[in-house]
């Protein structure tokens, strides 16, 4: 079977300080139901500079400059630890501080409605010009911004949210219609942002694996957020946005959801796609949400610990034609939860982890790494969530006990061994098993590692449509080199001889009657 392969992954993400306390949803429900709250006030105290954001180990992991496994060198826990030299660009991606990303909004907005103060527009323009990849053509976008009285009008009498920056009010997001609830300037603001960050994602990717932008012919976006109007909630298309913005003109695309397991199904999707030849190169990716930004900021703060959840986060991932070089997407080995698979832990790692292993004849110990729900326990700990990736990790080793693939006393090192501490912000969708696809790309490249599995899961209970749980995964296996020729081509000649036999066929028939 010619599968499909993984040909390259970028990483970003972007420092939004101000926008903790005007778009998370926990921040600003509290605003709404305690405006005078203890939490409110002590907030602006617990803001973490740029610098530190971009010093912190997990981020520097999420955009390559350390590799996963280095985080165990770090004590717990990692927020007052620092990487000595880290620099905001690394080998997947970057880190974007929040003016910069100020003005990615402004260029991403095509119908107008992000207003920009003329002194801050012309910093950011400044800014932005210096940034390797934000185009010229882009950066003209920027003009000469508008009056700070226009902007507060703006906000004072037609419902406009205003943008800050060093808790000033530097511009705002215009509402795109008068009484649509779903194009109203909230709203606008989050997808545009959503817009925005996959954007940064895919140019970093497309710059950092030296690809064709014309080539790629097919975007799944990913995310979390839905745009549309009154009449289609979430009829899209982001994807199609984002393939304009990055030059993908030979492209068109979809929007796919499905909670935090989207960014796997959307991986096995595009594999699917370019393997049936629907589609040679297929872009997947995917903003971040500013709606989780400090979720879990009241925990950190009881724990007089800064607001660690100060990120929004995009990826993007590229995949191919099998070129017998990069790893193959083993389509054939896809793990699913079923309706039918019920809730129970053992059941979803079962259905999830073992059930695909066994289609491929291999053991749990078969796979040197294994990308679960990637969450940085710096964030959940506190919070009460506990080491995500270790509590996956030890139910695992455990199923791989009870079916005598290990011994006993091998569960303890197992995570260690076949995984790897969690490093991705709180996104929701973006920690479910695709952070790793960058280091794996370099692991497979220097053979360190053969097989890995990515694992996406999912809430969908949270919609109230169902009570159901949701995952897919898939495995990753190093490339062996061989390329299967296509049987579907077929010659012009081959084609005309083809005819000529069946009509001499038919001439036969016609006549024996």
């Amino acid at each position: 079977m010619n599968y499909s392969v993984l040909k390259g992954a970028g990483y970003v993400l972007v420092h939004t300080p101000d926008m903790i306390a005007h778009s998370g949803t926990t921040q600003t429900g509290e605003r709404r139901t305690n405006p005078e709250s203890e939490y409110l006030k002590k907030l602006p105290q617990h803001l973490r500079s740029f610098e530190e954001v971009v010093s912190y180990p997990p981020n520097q992991t999420y955009i390559g400059t350390i590799k996963p496994e280095a985080l165990n060198d770090y004590e717990m826990p990692w927020y007052d630890k620092k990487v000595e030299g880290a620099e905001r660009f690394g080998q997947f991606g970057e880190i974007m501080p929040q003016d910069e990303f100020i003005g990615l909004m402004k260029i991403s907005d095509v119908f107008d409605l992000v207003m920009i103060e003329s002194s801050f527009s012309k910093e950011i323009k400044k800014k932005l010009e210096a940034h390797p990849l934000v185009k010229e053509e882009h950066i003209a976008k920027l003009k000469d911004g508008e009056a700070m009285e226009d902007i507060q009008k703006s906000i004072d009498h037609f419902a406009a949210e205003a943008i800050y920056h060093n808790d000033q009010v530097v511009g705002c997001v215009k509402r795109a219609h008068e009484t649509d609830p779903n194009l109203n300037a909230h709203v606008m603001f989050e997808n545009l942002a959503v817009k925005a960050s996959g954007v940064l994602a895919a140019e970093n990717l497309i710059a950092k694996n030296e690809i064709n932008v014309e080539d790629i012919d097919y975007v799944i976006e990913c995310s979390e957020e839905a745009c549309g109007d009154i009449n289609q909630r979430g009829g899209g298309n982001f994807a199609k946005s984002i393939a304009e913005m990055i030059g993908a003109v030979n492209a068109t695309g979809s929007d796919l959801r499905a909670f935090c397991a989207a960014p796997t199904h959307a991986l096995i999707e595009a594999a699917a796609l370019v393997q049936a030849g629907v589609y040679e190169n297929v872009l997947v990716a995917a903003g971040g949400a500013v709606a989780k930004l400090g979720m879990n900021g009241k925990d950190h703060l009881k724990k007089d610990m800064p607001i660690l959840e100060d990120v929004i986060g995009g990826f993007a991932v590229l995949v191919t034609k099998n070129d017998g070089v990069h790893p193959v997407i083993r389509t054939d080995l896809v793990g699913r939860h079923t309706v039918g698979t019920g809730s129970s832990p053992q059941a979803v790692i079962t259905a999830l982890i073992t059930a695909p292993l066994d289609k491929g004849g291999l053991k749990i110990t078969d796979v040197d790494k294994y990308s679960v729900e990637m969450q940085n326990p710096d964030i959940t700990k506190p919070a009460g969530a506990g080491d995500v990736p270790a509590s996956n990790y030890k139910m695992i080793a455990a199923l791989g006990v009870k079916r005598k693939e290990m011994e006993r006393k091998d569960v303890a090192t197992f995570g260690s061994k076949h995984g790897m501490p969690g490093w991705a912000p709180t996104q929701g969708h973006i920690p479910s098993g695709v952070p790793y696809i960058g280091p794996a790309l370099e692991s497979f490249k220097n053979d360190e590692i053969k097989r890995a599995m990515i694992v996406g899961k999912g809430s969908l209970f949270l919609a109230r449509m169902t009570n159901q749980f949701d995952g897919v995964s898939v495995i990753l296996e190093k490339n062996s080199g061989k390329v299967e020729e296509s049987g579907a081509a077929v010659s012009e000649t081959e084609i005309r001889s083809m005819i000529a036999e069946t009509m001499k066929d038919f001439a036969k028939n016609l006549m024996s009657e």
